[in-house]
């Protein structure tokens, strides 16, 4: 059994300064039900299969398989939910963790979140200063949410 035990913070790039090279990554669901989603990413020429269980506080089942990249650009092409999420992460390392920084492209366009894991529930992290606020607990902006009901439709 995998567990994911993640924090998700909206971030303020203006205080971030000069990004490294990121990797893009296109991801389409398969299925979105409440006790699980099923994902297709593509990563540089990478691509995988994920397998996600609901959250439980910030917890959930994850599992992850490679699969090939011609067949995972097929389902993203015709199988996956549209729209399909587009983003550029970035990873940050600060204070002994590693801070997943992801920037949205398309209909996600301006959403910029950073998500680091925890070895558990109740560790304590310092968070840099380009950290505006937590946002773990809202399903707006789960990746599977931000393809039902994108960042572009919210209203500000």
């Amino acid at each position: 059994m995998a567990l994911e035990i993640e924090r998700k913070y909206l971030v303020d790039l203006e205080k971030l300064g000069t990004l490294q090279t990121g990797n893009r990554i296109k991801q389409g669901y398969l299925s979105t039900n409440k006790e699980a989603v099923v994902r297709v990413r593509v990563k540089n020429d990478k691509a995988y299969l994920t397998i996600k269980g609901s959250n439980v506080g910030v917890s959930r089942l994850e599992f992850e398989y490679e699969i090939p990249l011609d067949e995972a650009n097929e389902m993203l092409d015709k199988l996956c939910q549209k729209p399909v999420i587009d983003k550029t992460r970035y990873l940050i390392e600060y204070e002994n963790h590693t801070f997943e920084l992801d920037i949205f492209y398309g209909e996600n366009e301006g959403l910029v979140v950073a998500e680091v894991e925890l070895s558990c529930e109740d560790e304590t992290i310092k968070l840099p200063s380009w950290i505006k606020e937590e946002v773990t607990s809202d399903e707006r902006y789960y990746n599977s949410n931000l393809m039902k009901n994108p960042y572009k439709n919210w209203k500000k």
